[in-house]
């Protein structure tokens, strides 16, 4: 499902400044890292967009910590992201150690990176978000 049939749930950015959909890509430069949350059949659904370094990590980093805090299934919709580092691939190892963690169509860039590194053998890796959600 695309980010922007979710409903209304808010997008935050590096700022923290809340912001509805229709006005997000008003709002963030191309290639921006962004970060939309909602739930979808009862898991925690964080979407990623853009790219992600030491630098634009924290909003995601962010969302995925108060998420594994707070919903006993957090699926990470990983199809928008263009660029990861290292930064990105600790966070998915951590986040997924503190609870449960799906993620759902990473971009060709993320898949090569986590089977290149191995991470692909510990994370739960879902093509749909519905699969994810649901199992």
């Amino acid at each position: 499902m695309p980010w922007d049939e979710a409903g209304a749930p808010a997008l935050t950015r590096d700022s923290g400044v809340e912001l509805l959909p229709e006005q997000a890509t008003a709002h963030a430069p191309e290639g921006a890292a962004a970060v939309l949350q909602y739930e979808w059949l009862g898991a925690w659904v964080v979407v990623a967009r853009g790219a992600y370094d030491m630098d634009s990590i924290p909003p995601l980093s962010d969302a995925l910590r108060a998420a594994v805090r707070e919903h006993p299934k957090v699926v990470l919709d990983a199809s928008g992201i263009t660029f990861a580092d290292s930064t990105l691939l600790n966070l998915l190892i951590l986040t997924h150690q503190t609870g449960t963690l799906r993620v759902v169509a990473p971009s060709p860039q993320l898949q090569r990176l986590c089977e290149i590194t191995g991470v692909d053998g510990i994370l739960e890796m879902r093509a749909s978000l519905d699969d994810a959600a649901v199992s």
